[in-house]
């Protein structure tokens, strides 16, 4: 690739008007010329130039044609920043150039100066390899040999045209004018004049390509005449910058020539603005206090100039006041049994949430006058927490807001910043509510759990004022400065987890927990909501495609792994988009999809439910896990071996499940009569606890029951009932605790093949609230100790193979009986 060589500082050279004309060796040379890229310049004949090459194919192309006649043809690239260039990237006109001289430089670059010579039409391109060859056609100079009147005035007015732009650019050096002054052939005037035009790239290439001398001419004085009228505007832009025009009389002149502007066009001048301001305020239902706040901002607003920088602020600001909704309630809608079943109609299930705004319509309705509640829906993702609050301002007959908190950690995006810094702003809740234009909305503060907090301020702590009804009647933004009434604002707040959420704010909230969904559940939920909404997203009709209950059970357990439906609409999506592709293409599809069509369409299944084990190996006991998308079963495997009583846990456990583990050990050391274990067993032999899926972080308390049974069974080498699971946090002293996440363990225990679940009794209450046809013919056992654990888990029966504990004394003895029934 050749480049030019220093290119702001280039110096071009032209040459006398004989070296340019008489060249008597000039048409000696071949129809075919090696052609030499470069590129951000044009050579024009006559004029001498530096160039730099440094790409191998042109250093190997320089070199020989040094060697030679040094004549090579140069022809500019059509896109500079090309590195590599084809034939494709070149103009097809150029200029033989002669080598005058070449320097190699340290580097391994060469520079060449070089002499346009006359110009050339490429025919076409030879080859490419190893150098890039071209036969040409070359063009003489095609100016009329006695010069017309026509001419004369044309190469006057190049020569007058040069000369004034030499007086209106400064940073041409005067040198340039005694050039211009000894050059004599029209030829190489217009070629000079044409090189050093401040011009782009593609407009010199095109008088390059200009044959006729004379329109070559007057294209050139056409670009000359342009960059004069840019060079007088731009002396009469810095003219105009430093003159001493007094600026208050300035400013008023176009200040009033602005005003006859705006009444000519109809558009308001200040006074007009500041009128409909006053009109609109008229209408406000805003108490004494606010009313006086906002007629002293328009007074100041009234005596400043339009034109200062602080009115366009000041205006912002009075305009936010007169479009807030001050006293502005949109009337809710009574009617309980139509707002029962638009939540119905909208999402299956959430029967507290439903309940929760019923009764809250309920006391609105008998009282008329309520607090808002402040709503935590707190549970998984995907379990239609956020699209809830729609259907509640639709049940309400309420305007909707939403806030998302995810990644908020500015305590000014809650309250606002303060007028004084450049661009501020209110707060995002006043903002929303200025959009909402009425101050009694839903307003949905989404990810409440996933705001952080920095140097800029906590915004949790923001929300403690918002969220408190006690406080949030009096609501002070920053950028308002004067408090607005929230207590009408029905928050409804969501969160996937509670335990990052402040305590204090916690506090203010009304959590309704929101758990996942079971397999019945999301069945109903895919059949009446999400099929229909996929099929109409993708232009199908309702009787073109169904799925079996089956199908749909099949994308649950087989390609989704949530306690919500948003994977699984994913899933549905995506099988609709395969069947609307054969419709399109017109090949045959099934009307009804079955399993067998959902592993064909989708592939094979992503995921596996892990399904009950049996009970023929001591020490090994169903546990139930609850994680982020819903329940899992996990097993608990115990081993012995000889060794020194050493406990060891694997399979990537907390501390928390680490301490279960011990604690239960523990209980069964202090009760082995009860329990008929030997205890010189934790002596002699080593234990090994393990939790299967070792790459997945475990930890919770609820495995506790499970461990200190697994434990028994090994010790004991006695069967674990059949189809059983269990979860439950125990103590030193033998009492069984409550866990959480009931109903997703028990969804899990019924999906894995589970018949019997034991559990504390004080979790009753959560099994009592799950509906009973979701429970089928599980059946409970709770327990308040220990033993009543183990009396349900372990069966009377060995294992088939069971271990036969040695211990050193019966061991020595036992080889002595050897010894002589030997001797």
């Amino acid at each position: 690739m050749a480049e030019i060589s220093n290119l702001d500082n280039l110096e071009i050279f032209p040459l006398s008007p004989g070296d340019f004309d008489g060249d008597e060796n000039f048409d000696k040379l071949a129809e075919s010329l090696p052609i030499l890229p470069i590129r951000n310049i044009v050579l024009f004949p006559g004029m001498v130039i530096p160039v730099t090459v440094g790409r191998q194919k042109s250093i190997r192309l320089v070199k020989k044609a040094y060697k030679g006649n040094r004549t090579v043809g140069v022809l500019t690239q059509a896109s500079p920043q090309k590195e590599e260039p084809t034939k494709e990237d070149l103009y097809r006109v150029g200029t033989v150039a002669h080598i005058l001289k070449m320097i190699v430089l340290p580097d391994g670059n060469i520079t060449i100066i070089i002499q346009g010579k006359k110009r050339f039409e490429v025919q076409e391109f030879i080859r490419e390899e190893p150098l890039l060859l071209a036969r040409v056609r070359f063009i003489d100079d095609n100016f009329p040999p006695k010069p017309s009147r026509e001419l004369k005035a044309l190469v006057q007015s190049l020569r007058e045209s040069a000369t004034k732009i030499l007086h209106l650019n400064p940073e041409i050096p005067r040198e340039a004018q005694i050039a211009l002054d000894n050059i004599e052939s029209n030829n190489f005037l217009v070629h000079f004049l044409s090189s050093n035009l401040n011009a782009d790239l593609a407009d010199k290439q095109s008088l390059l390509e200009t044959f006729e001398g004379v329109q070559q001419g007057t294209m050139l004085l056409e670009y000359m005449l342009k960059d004069i009228e840019l060079l007088e505007l731009k002396r009469e832009i810095q003219s105009k910058a430093s003159s001493d025009i007094d600026q208050q009389q300035r400013d008023y002149y176009i200040r009033q020539q602005i005003k006859v502007l705006q009444e000519e066009l109809g558009i308001d001048s200040p006074e007009q603005e500041l009128d409909n301001l006053r009109a609109k305020a008229a209408k406000k239902k805003w108490s004494k206090e606010v009313n006086d706040h906002f007629q002293k901002e328009l007074q100041k607003l009234q005596r400043m100039n339009a034109m200062s920088a602080e009115y366009p602020l000041t205006m912002n600001y009075v305009e936010l006041m007169v479009d807030l909704p001050w006293n502005e309630y949109s009337k809710d809608s009574f009617d309980l049994k139509k707002a029962q079943k638009v939540l119905d109609n909208d999402h299956f299930g959430l029967e507290k949430v439903k309940e929760r705004i019923i009764e809250y319509l309920a006391v609105l309705k008998m009282k008329g006058n309520l607090k808002a509640p402040i709503l935590c829906l707190y549970g998984p993702p995907g379990v239609g927490k956020t699209s809830l609050g729609k259907s509640i301002a639709k049940a309400l007959g309420r305007k909707y807001a939403r806030m998302s908190l995810g990644g908020v950690h500015d305590e000014a995006e809650i309250r606002g910043h303060r007028k004084t810094y450049i661009g501020a702003m209110p707060g995002k809740l006043v903002q929303n509510i200025r959009k909402a234009k009425t101050s009694n909305p839903v307003f949905i503060l989404d990810e409440i759990d996933k705001v952080s907090s920095d140097f800029r301020g906590d915004p949790s702590s923001a929300l403690l004022e918002v969220l408190d009804p006690e406080q949030n009647h009096s609501f002070l933004d920053n950028y308002l400065e004067v408090e607005y009434d929230l207590s009408k604002v029905l928050f409804i707040a969501t969160a996937n987890a509670l335990d990052t959420v402040q305590p204090a704010l916690r506090d203010r909230m009304e959590i309704i927990e929101i758990s996942g969904y079971t397999m019945e559940e999301k069945v109903q939920i895919a059949k009446k909501y999400l099929i229909p909404k996929q099929k109409k997203d993708h232009g199908l009709d309702r009787k073109t495609l169904s799925f079996t209950d089956a199908a749909v059970q099949k994308i649950v357990e087989g390609y989704t792994r949530e306690s919500g439906v948003r994977a699984l609409e994913q899933k549905i999506g995506s099988l609709i988009r395969k069947i609307t592709k054969a419709i399109a293409l017109e090949e045959d599809y099934p009307k009804q999809l079955t399993p067998k069509d959902v592993i064909r369409l989708l592939g094979a299944e992503t995921f596996e439910n892990d399904l009950y084990d049996n009970n023929d190996t001591a020490g090994v006991v169903t546990g139930l896990a609850w994680t982020s998308v819903g329940g899992e079963i996990l097993f608990v495997e115990t081993s012995l071996s000889r060794g020194r009583g050493q406990l060891t846990l694997s399979g990537q456990l907390g501390d928390v499940m680490k301490e279960s583990a011990m604690t239960a050990l523990s209980y069964l050391k202090a009760h082995t009569d009860d329990l008929d274990i030997d205890y010189r067993i934790f002596d002699h032999y080593n234990l090994h606890v393990h939790v299967p899926a070792g790459a997945v972080p475990k930890d919770g308390p609820s495995a506790g029951i499970t461990m200190l049974t697994s434990m028994a069974s090994i010790f004991s080498q006695r069967k674990v009932k059949q189809h059983l699971a269990m979860t439950g946090e125990i103590t030193l002293r033998g009492k069984v605790l409550p866990v959480g996440g009931i109903k997703e363990k028990i969804l899990a225990a019924k999906r894995a093949g589970i018949n019997e679940i034991v559990m504390s009794s004080k979790n009753r209450k959560d099994v009592e609230e799950i509906n009973t046809t979701y429970l089928g013919d599980l059946t409970f056992h709770y327990v308040d100790r220990v033993d009543e654990v183990l009396a349900v888990a372990l069966l009377p029966e060995k294992v088939l193979k069971p271990l036969k504990f040695e211990f050193p004394k019966e061991k020595e003895q036992r080889e002595s009986e050897l010894e002589n029934v030997t001797m």
